[in-house]
């Protein structure tokens, strides 16, 4: 008995020690989560992971022109609004909304889409709301971590690398 019960304890600590351990793990693409109240009183959420460019060119290596992105790292990107929207001439209902793009050169394709669940890479376009097409800009510096940004004018935006990409949220 004494056996059996010193076998559950020491198995207790070890199931513990390694939960703790994997918690502690670092992602490689940092989480973050930029929140803001736009003049006109909508709540805009944005969640997503920071991919970094880590040395690599972006729209040749990293988020290829011409080809769909999650447009972040890991899980899908989530925006949220607290009421109806216009995004670029487009209606939006108050809710939770991933964001999918195509980058390009000169202009990128936003897609908001209302699938939330599926994993990053996995774009269900059946489920697409509107897709807009808006010109890069160039970030005011280089940034190495992706970073989204929320306007009081309701204007979205995020840097990466040397791109600014934005779009307006009525």
């Amino acid at each position: 008995m004494k056996k059996l019960f010193f076998l559950t304890l020491i198995t207790g600590f070890m199931l513990t020690a390694f939960n703790v351990s994997a918690q502690k793990k670092e992602r490689p693409s940092p989480p973050d989560t930029v929140r803001a109240t736009t003049s006109k009183g909508v709540d805009i959420t944005i969640a997503y992971s920071q991919p970094g460019i880590k040395g690599r060119t972006l729209g040749k290596e990293i988020a290829t022109y011409g080809k769909e992105w999650r447009t972040g790292a890991n899980e899908q990107t989530a925006i949220t609004f607290s009421k109806d929207v216009t995004i670029e001439g487009n209606k939006v209902p108050a809710g939770k909304y991933s964001i999918w793009s195509i980058p390009g050169e000169k202009e990128w394709v936003i897609i908001i889409n209302k699938n939330t669940t599926n994993w990053g890479t996995d774009h269900d376009v059946a489920a697409d709301l509107c897709r807009f097409t808006v010109k890069t800009q160039k970030a005011p510096k280089f940034a190495e971590r992706m970073k989204f940004s929320i306007a009081k004018s309701g204007k979205v935006s995020f840097v990466w690398g040397d791109a600014m990409v934005a779009f307006d949220v009525k």
